[in-house]
């Protein structure tokens, strides 16, 4: 996703990165987004997004990217559901 080309050129036209794009495209729908890093100067481009606001031509282009499937994995599949169900049971222990 962060290598992502629409992302990437969007990013350039306001001089922002792709993570910052983003986080203002998920803060201009109204969705709470959990930033995470480890990193002080990511901490700081996370918040660095409430001095641009993306246009609506932007906006449509990053909700195209949207194929309805994960990055990460398939929340779907048996296996993923064996997975979490496994860690769950693990924890009550």
């Amino acid at each position: 996703m962060f290598k992502n080309a629409v992302l990437k050129e969007i990013g350039d036209k306001y001089n922002k990165t792709v993570a910052q794009v983003i986080l203002r495209w998920l803060m201009q729908r109204n969705i709470v987004s959990l930033a995470k890093s480890t990193h002080v100067e990511r901490m700081k481009e996370n918040f660095d997004i409430f001095d641009f606001e993306l246009n609506v031509d932007d906006m449509e282009k990053i909700t195209t990217l949207d194929t309805n499937e994960s990055l990460v994995f398939n929340h779907q599949t048996p296996k993923t559901v064996k997975m979490f169900s496994k860690m769950i049971e693990e924890r009550k222990r």
